[in-house]
């Protein structure tokens, strides 16, 4: 096994419902190593609950999940470390008044006190170019910059890996381009659940799920004509 790898092992997903479980991920084994990968597929097929398994936020029914060796229920912590994630809608985010104090929330066990998390902040402001808006509302936010800045803030902790879970869904077409660039420019490693499938097309490899399943796994470009062409 890779040291640099997402590894699902015999993994499912089950939820409990009034009159037994319900399958939410069939089982699922997959070896993730590309520096981009996009999950795609239908509303309701478990793309959101694969990206979740990866730093805990959802939980494995039966199997193994290991990101980079780290088992995400049992290492929790040294997990939320490695891999940061954003949400659809950015409002689950954004929990300060201002921008500088929402991503200065993100660097407090970094740096205890708070002129130099200020700054930090500041400076990670700067390098999303987002510095102009340090001091204004995060209510006062269009829908672009909201998630520009949600990502400033899983970004601020330099995570390894980056799961967006469709981060483009809520905007019009003009931010969803300013976002989706900025993703496919970051260093860290990006897994992206998304229904933009110009957006899926542009990373390095793509599963198409539905129903629980995997049924589509290759090079990204190649799987988007497949989803195209069936659904």
């Amino acid at each position: 096994m890779s040291e640099r790898s997402i590894r699902l092992e015999k993994v499912t997903v089950r939820a409990p419902i009034a009159d037994g479980d319900l399958l939410i991920l069939d089982t699922t084994s997959l070896e993730l190593t590309e520096q981009r990968i996009a999950l795609i597929g239908p509303n309701g097929a478990g793309k959101s609950t694969l990206a979740r398994l990866l730093n805990g936020l959802a939980t494995a029914t039966t199997g193994r999940v290991r990101v980079d060796g780290l088992d995400p229920m049992t290492e929790g912590r040294a997990v939320r470390r490695k891999v940061g994630f954003t949400f659809t809608d950015p409002a689950a985010q954004l929990v300060m008044p201002t921008v500088l104090e929402d991503v200065a929330l993100s660097l407090r066990r970094t740096h205890k006190r708070r002129a130099e998390r200020d700054e930090a902040a500041r400076s990670v402001l700067r390098t999303y170019g987002l510095e102009h808006l340090a001091e204004r509302s995060v209510h006062g936010l269009s829908g672009g910059q909201r998630q520009l800045v949600a990502l400033a803030g899983v970004l601020a902790i330099d995570p390894d890996i980056l799961v967006a879970d469709e981060p483009t869904t809520l905007l019009d077409l003009r931010n969803a381009r300013m976002v989706g660039d900025l993703l496919l420019s970051l260093p860290q490693r990006l897994v992206l659940v998304t229904h933009d499938l110009e957006l899926a097309a542009r990373c390095e490899r793509a599963l198409l799920i539905d129903g629980g399943r995997v049924v589509a796994d290759g090079a990204a470009a190649d799987v988007v004509d497949h989803y195209r062409t069936t659904a």
